[in-house]
């Protein structure tokens, strides 16, 4: 029997078999499993080798080391007014371990402010270098001569970077450089005159600067490490020289650190909607999904062992123009140049590097990575990364790094053969069911990283992204 049915127009025609919306109601609808937008690629995961850690801790013997890390200033501003926190003043090598902060806050009491122009000198070679000079805004560049008498761009300083602290132990010294500012720049200055009164009226000052004069006058090889006596080239029967190789006393300590949650699951769920997919199975692959996430972003934002926060100073770098260019990238290569594994990168990053090859006629290559066509530089892999952040600023970094523990690289760490473990380091643990019939699954995965040595991470950083 035919049925009246009406059409957009309001007419009425006959519908002669089964509608759709009514014949739905018999079929088996074919499904997706379930999708989450923020899966990434996990390329660091996936690259970075893993090395078990029994008992939770990983101890890196290292070399003993003369060297004191540069480290970086951080600054207060009121208005236009800024002044540097005095404890900060500690990342200056000269002032590593000094303990008295009334001290320090009446150093940093005696820094001047000075504003500078795009392109004016803040201090020039040849003239008598008698300040230390804290760079609280803007880019400045270190220019010097070549071999040929010109002029070359040696350094670029950014946020937080200093020079030079040497100035203030020596006497009739001249700067080597001309510092001149990129953009516009805010500095602290803090002339000799001012730094010696303060030394004169502090005689645990006194004593700290003595001893770190001593430190500095150790004999030390071209890394800065205590040096193995060797001798070459002699002839005859000489004395030979005796050495040993001496060690940190206090080498660092990784603990596993942990990312974790518990899954709730109704029993009714569970129980009733299990057809054709596992209710349970869905969500725990969800759940493990966005534990490798945090994972990720853990292992390069971590302030303790993250690798944006453990790169040496000394290995961190900054754009000379503002974009990441071909000569960025060529100069964090000579930071990482002992068997460098691949590049880390946002992938706007990576985007804004390419703007900046096509705009040269520069086309870089693609090679395979796990059947992937990923970009590479000089041979080196680029991989994208979402986990690195971009700041207000539209600025991120670049990382470059060799890995592997036969390469003294960087490293994964983690511990393998855990309980109820269903992949290397992570577990799902049944915790039981509630007065509710909820069922609850503790989900953890433990993990760190290491940097064996330091010139195994280098960083290229405040690349901007996104300029025409």
């Amino acid at each position: 029997m035919a049925t009246p049915v009406k059409t957009d127009d309001g007419a009425e025609k006959q519908q002669m078999s089964l509608g759709t919306d009514a014949a739905r109601q018999l079929a088996t609808t074919t499904k997706s499993a379930p999708q989450m937008q923020g899966i990434s690629s996990r390329w660091l995961l996936k690259l970075l080798p893993w090395v078990q850690v029994s008992g939770g801790i990983f101890r890196l013997n290292r070399r003993l080391s003369y060297n004191v890390g540069d480290g970086r200033v951080s600054f207060t501003s009121v208005g236009a007014k800024v002044q540097v926190i005095p404890q900060e003043l500690r990342e200056l090598p000269l002032l590593r371990g000094f303990a008295d902060d009334d001290v320090l806050a009446g150093l940093a009491s005696r820094f001047e402010q000075r504003d500078y122009k795009p392109g004016d000198i803040i201090t020039e070679a040849g003239k008598e270098a008698d300040s230390i000079c804290l760079i609280a805004y803007g880019k400045v560049s270190k220019i010097g001569k070549g071999k040929y008498g010109d002029q070359t761009v040696l350094e670029t300083l950014a946020e937080g970077d200093h020079y030079s602290y040497q100035a203030l132990l020596e006497t009739q010294d001249y700067w080597q450089f001309t510092a001149k500012a990129v953009t516009p720049v805010t500095a602290l200055i803090l002339p000799q005159a001012s730094f010696e009164a303060v030394v004169a009226l502090s005689p645990s000052l006194q004593r700290h600067v003595e001893e770190f004069k001593a430190r500095s006058r150790k004999k030390k090889d071209t890394s800065g490490q205590a040096p193995i006596e060797l001798a070459s080239g002699h002839h005859g029967e000489p004395i030979l020289p005796g050495t040993y190789v001496d060690y940190e006393t206090r080498p660092r300590e990784y603990e596993l650190s942990v990312a974790q949650t518990v899954l709730q699951i109704h029993s009714r769920v569970a129980d009733l909607f299990n057809d054709p997919m596992n209710q349970t199975e869905q969500q725990l692959r969800l759940t493990v999904e966005a534990l490798k996430e945090r994972k990720e972003h853990e292992l390069i934002n971590n302030r303790e062992f993250g690798l944006l926060h453990n790169a040496d100073l000394k290995q961190r770098i900054q754009t000379r123009s503002g974009p990441p260019t071909p000569d960025d990238m060529d100069e964090l290569l000579a930071t990482v140049w002992k068997d460098p594994s691949f590049f880390l990168a946002h992938p706007r990053t990576i985007a804004a590097f390419g703007q900046e090859c096509s705009r040269r006629g520069i086309y870089p290559t693609s090679i395979d990575m796990g059947g992937n066509m990923v970009p590479a530089w000089r041979g080196i892999p680029i991989m994208p990364c979402n986990k690195i952040p971009i700041s207000d600023a539209r600025t991120s970094s670049i990382l470059l790094m060799r890995t592997g523990e036969h390469n003294q690289g960087v490293i994964g760490l983690h511990q393998a053969g855990i309980p109820d473990e269903i992949e290397p380091s992570l577990s799902v643990r049944f915790m039981g069911i509630n007065e509710k019939a909820v069922i609850s699954y503790l989900v953890s995965t433990y993990f760190s990283a290491a940097v064996l040595i330091p010139d195994a991470l280098g960083i290229l950083e405040n690349a901007e992204i996104g300029r025409n």
